[in-house]
């Protein structure tokens, strides 16, 4: 849909507010704002770097507002925010508004302000635009990842299930409220570093299992103040939508133990940065389950409750083969993922200070283009029967962009029959000393950008407006840093002549 809308055509806009069993959603969210003592909701959106955005309305307008949406600027979408050059990125001052129509099955009240809750938007253009009237907005990273995914799962009749492994750190204030190094050391794995943010870790499980994230595991990482809380994987959409939640949740947590819920990649060099690997797999059909934890009354909608489980895993091996091995589907998928890791690379590791990680040696980050059984030399490993961990990805991740860039790399890999080649088992810096050939990665922003460039399937992840908003942020980033003179060059060169 590109031009005028006659009388008799009906929006994007439209069809969406009147899909059947919406109306059904919009009461049971009025039920549970009676129910919870909900007073306000924060409508919320995903900008181009993963920040959320969006208004505030009272809970009395909530059956206008799921009708008529919020509006705010297109330039939302890029934070409001000005390139080098003073131009506002993407949109300018004169552009139209979006509107923003909650999704209803992710209303959720916070558990730190019980009055307050909270409910993600898809959103589109203007009524009024004289192009497209009402049209799906393509600068909205959330709701291309949903139309991705459903255009993937027609086609293929699979869909994707992925977990992360959200990497942050948890830091000190001085006096000036300025960042004043971790809260622990950087001891890896050590219980008493862990137990030195027991009351912190264990208020961020509690508002996440409030907020429907099945919390499983964690521990802490090997950097000053790093811990890695997990919760299970899920269809894609949930899981992109529970990292969102869960960055909100630390950043409350924060706020009330007076520190810093850094997502920042690599504050410090010398340890590892955060990554947040993604675990992989494509399944046929599974059933929706719902967990309670324990609670009487959700207090939010099912759907942030729910989970899909059960079904059938296409990476598992193949009977009667090598079990590590994952099945033809999985091979073309991890095929797929290496022939677009360049600029896949631009996605997952999207800022200037993504590539510190990369350059800082020793400390297991993905480098280099290939794949293996547990081998963390490899840009991909096979983590376990069933699923591959994707690790060219850090904590400053937008995970909607991610997932729909890795579902065009499975897609891409499915329909050319792509070979990944044999995996590696060997050290991969000791086997390309004994001569094996492999491309790297990209190793700055600007690199990156550049291999995005070339590479029109994962392009096509960023439909629309999309592409050249990312690129014109991310390029933008890329030259502000060039453009500026650092504490490294002031201690390099202040002094080096005469």
């Amino acid at each position: 849909m590109t031009g005028v809308l006659t009388r008799t055509e009906q929006t994007d806009l439209e069809a969406y507010v009147a899909a059947p069993g919406r109306d059904e959603l919009v009461k049971q969210v009025r039920a549970k704002i009676d129910e919870l003592g909900i007073q306000y909701i924060y409508y919320q959106f995903i900008s181009v770097t993963g920040r959320i955005v969006g208004k505030g309305v009272p809970a009395d307008h909530w059956e206008t507002m799921s009708d008529r949406g919020i509006q705010l600027v297109y330039g939302a979408t890029a934070n409001l925010f000005v390139d080098r050059h003073r131009n506002y990125i993407g949109y300018g001052p004169e552009a139209s508004e979006l509107v923003a129509i909650p999704d209803p099955e992710t209303f959720c009240q916070l558990p730190w302000d019980k009055r307050v809750a909270r409910v993600y938007c898809t959103c589109f253009r203007n009524r009024e635009e004289e192009i497209n009237p009402g049209g799906f907005l393509t600068s909205d990273s959330r709701g291309n990842l949903k139309r991705i995914h459903a255009d993937f799962q027609q086609e293929h009749g699979l869909h994707l299930r992925h977990g992360c492994e959200p990497e942050m750190m948890w830091l000190k204030k001085d006096a000036d409220g300025k960042p004043n190094g971790g809260v622990t050391k950087p001891n890896c794995y050590q219980i008493d570093q862990f137990e030195e943010l027991r009351p912190v870790f264990l208020r961020v499980i509690e508002y996440s299992r409030a907020m429907g994230l099945d919390m499983i595991q964690g521990d802490h990482e090997d950097a000053p103040g790093q811990l890695e809380l997990n919760f299970q994987f899920d269809d894609a959409l949930r899981t992109a939508d529970r990292l969102t939640t869960y960055r909100q949740i630390c950043a409350q947590v924060a706020r009330e133990f007076n520190l810093i819920a850094c997502f920042m990649t690599k504050p410090f060099m010398g340890v590892s940065a955060s990554g947040c690997h993604h675990n992989l797999s494509l399944w046929r059909n599974g059933d929706e389950q719902v967990k309670t934890f324990g609670m009487e009354t959700l207090p939010g909608l099912e759907d942030c409750f729910t989970y899909r489980k059960g079904g059938e895993n296409t990476f598992l091996p193949q009977p009667d083969l090598d079990k590590r091995l994952p099945g033809t589907i999985g091979l073309n998928c991890i095929g797929g993922v290496i022939e677009h890791l360049g600029a896949l690379t631009a996605i997952g590791c999207s800022t200037v200070n993504s590539y510190r990680r990369l350059w800082d040696t020793g400390l297991w980050a993905p480098v280099y283009a290939d794949w293996g059984y547990q081998n963390r030399t490899c840009g991909l490993r096979v983590s376990a029967p069933g699923r591959f961990e994707y690790r060219a990805v850090d904590s400053m991740v937008n995970p909607y962009l991610m997932a729909g860039a890795i579902l065009k790399a499975f897609d891409d890999g499915i329909k050319r029959n792509l070979d990944p080649g044999e995996p590696e088992s060997r050290n991969l810096y000791e086997a390309m000393e004994a001569g094996k050939q492999v491309k790297k990665l990209p190793m700055s922003l600007g690199e990156a950008i550049d291999r995005l460039s070339e590479d029109p399937v994962i392009q096509s992840a960023l439909p629309g407006e999309m592409y050249n908003l990312y690129t014109w942020y991310k390029r933008d980033e890329w030259e502000k840093f060039l453009a500026t003179t650092t504490s490294w060059d002031i201690e390099t060169y202040l002094d080096c002549l005469p």
